[in-house]
Order: structure tokens, then C-alpha cells, then sequence
């Protein structure tokens, strides 16, 4: 499971939001903190470079899939939660649309709120229906 290493990347995007970038030194920080195997740290790094790489057009699905509120205003804990999830679900083939989606729910309900994750579950479950 990499709950904890998806905890981890959530945590390095949401905090990129309010910085130009995520610095190195935070990261390493948060992956001594959360106590990530080198497996966990692997994945963060893959699906940041993903993220860096893709991030624009992650945005505009998140955009395009959100009927009620435009991507800039969708708080940015749920923000950062579709974008990992996206990322997975469009760019890495190796992890289940399904736990994608739960692993995000899991996050929202922890760090955003119960209605927030069943936001999330329906734009994911868009993007995935449309992959």
C-alpha cells in the first residue's frame, strides 16, 4: 500500500500552491517525517515528475469535469488530491483506477471533508468512465 507515500505527495502539492515550487529540502523532510522506504519515495519523485510534466493538461481535466466551480476555485486540498489522482489514472497504468479513486477519497475525508470526497469521486469517476 502507498497510502502514506500519497499522504506524503499530497502534502509537497498542496504546500507547492502556495510556493513556486516544492523545495528539495521540505521533501526530503516530509520523506524522513513519514518514514517512506525508498519504494515510496520512487513513486512520490515518478508521480511528481508526471505531475510537472502533465500538470497543465491534469488542470484542465479537473476544469472540464467540474460543473460547479471553475478549477481555480476548487479549494486547493481537493486540488492537489485530483491532481495525484488524475496523474494516476491517466499516466500510470500500473495502479488500478479503483485505488486511485479510494486512496483519494481516503485523503479528502482525512484532510478536506466528506463532501469534498464525494466531489472527488465523481470527477475521478469521469475521467476514469472516459479513459
Amino acid at each position: 500500500m502507498r497510502t502514506v507515500a500519497r499522504e506524503t505527495l499530497f502534502k509537497l502539492l498542496f504546500s507547492s500552491q502556495f510556493n513556486d515550487e516544492a523545495d528539495d529540502n521540505f521533501k526530503q523532510a516530509l520523506y524522513k517525517a513519514d518514514k517512506l522506504s525508498d519504494d515510496d519515495i520512487a513513486y512520490c519523485e515518478r508521480i511528481f515528475s508526471l505531475i510537472a510534466a502533465h500538470g497543465e493538461e491534469i488542470l484542465k481535466e479537473i476544469d472540464k469535469r467540474s460543473t460547479l466551480f471553475p478549477e481555480k476555485r476548487i479549494f486547493p486540498a481537493d486540488r492537489s488530491i485530483l491532481t495525484i489522482a488524475i496523474c494516476e489514472i491517466m499516466y500510470c497504468d500500473d495502479i488500478p483506477d479503483k485505488v486511485s479513486m479510494n486512496e483519494a477519497a481516503d485523503i479528502a475525508s482525512k484532510y478536506s471533508s466528506a463532501k469534498s470526497a464525494s466531489f472527488i469521486t465523481g470527477i475521478l469517476s469521469s475521467v476514469s468512465e472516459d479513459k
